[in-house]
């Protein structure tokens, strides 16, 4: 770093890691209205179906706020020592298919492990090297190409969340995630209640609709913000905290509406270089600290979304993620 050390860069953050009690709270429940509000129009029997369609897109994208504001709790950025905050986030963690139990252990292990290559899969997108990837079998070049295919993220609802995140833990661990067959049961109970009393249209557009959206999207997210054309990785030993948060974590530029939705999750770069910071106050970061602002940068936009779909593997020589057409790989 020109301007500063590593460790003064870090420093420079420090101020920024306190929240602001009344905003979180009002974060929590303003957005826990509006998303309650949007359910209401979903299943009130009256409500045309033109707007049951917009009214559970915008809860699947409020969902994903919310999910932002769980994620920022478990990392005890906000809402510290409150009981009710404490209740609050256990049930939505479990509503949303990522309970505390898995959910804060893969994705600390992701923080501490970021961009490192052959340990950072745990919580995150496995990334392998070119070298590594044409010694794989088979089936292991299937499940590495599966959980980076395009279809699998977005289908995050099923794949990265239902299944990853609640049946892999469980089976893996029952007496550790028992939180996740909790999760599992209440889920499908969910549906089923939906169903029966509500009907199909319901179960489809209050339920499913908004899964997909809102999972889809964090699953999209999490693999873009690390899986970009940019990016880079490292083995352990040229490993580095804020190398990683800085080389391999992207700031994704997005509408002001965009980044309401998504909890400021885009100002990925800050949170990984500290995950203390509330998310309403990452903006805040960037324009105090100029270091921050010469980011690597992804968006939202198709041709964006596709370059960084493309990506397979690392190549060290090229120093770069690649696709299939650099390795010359035909499957």
């Amino acid at each position: 770093m020109d301007a500063r050390t590593e460790k003064e860069l870090i420093l420079a953050t420090k101020p920024y890691a306190k929240e602001v009690r009344w905003k979180s709270w009002w974060h929590l429940v303003s957005t826990g209205v509006l998303l309650a509000g949007w359910y209401f129009g979903i299943f009130w029997p009256t409500t045309p179906l033109w707007l049951k369609i917009i009214f559970s897109i915008l809860a699947g994208l409020t969902i994903a706020r919310m999910f932002i504001i769980y994620h920022d709790h478990q990392h005890k950025a906000i809402l510290q020592n409150s009981k009710l905050a404490d209740v609050l986030m256990t049930i939505w963690g479990i509503f949303i298919l990522a309970p505390s139990s898995i959910w804060k252990r893969s994705h600390d292990h992701h923080h501490t492990h970021n961009s490192k290559l052959y340990t950072s899969s745990i919580g995150s997108y496995p990334i392998v090297t070119v070298e590594k990837f044409n010694t794989f079998t088979k089936k292991e070049r299937a499940v590495y190409l599966f959980i980076r295919h395009p279809l699998t993220i977005a289908f995050g609802y099923v794949f990265v969340f239902f299944y990853g995140m609640c049946v892999r833990s469980f089976m893996n661990n029952r007496s550790k995630h028992w939180d996740s067959l909790l999760a599992i049961g209440i889920h499908i109970g969910m549906g089923i209640l939906i169903i029966w009393l509500l009907g199909w249209t319901a179960f489809w557009l209050g339920f499913i609709a908004p899964a997909m959206i809102s999972l889809g999207l964090g699953a999209y997210l999490f693999y873009a913000q690390h899986n970009f054309p940019s990016a880079t990785f490292a083995e352990k030993e040229g490993w580095s905290y804020v190398n990683a948060a800085l080389g391999s974590s992207s700031y994704m530029r997005m509408s002001r509406l965009m980044h309401w939705f998504t909890g400021n999750i885009g100002y990925h770069h800050i949170h990984h270089l500290n995950a203390r910071i509330p998310f309403y106050r990452l903006p805040e970061v960037l324009r105090s600290i100029p270091e921050l602002q010469m980011a690597k940068t992804t968006s939202l936009m198709p041709g964006e979304m596709i370059r960084c779909l493309r990506l397979k593997v690392w190549d060290p020589v090229k120093g770069k993620m690649i696709g299939f057409r650099e390795m010359g790989w035909k499957g």
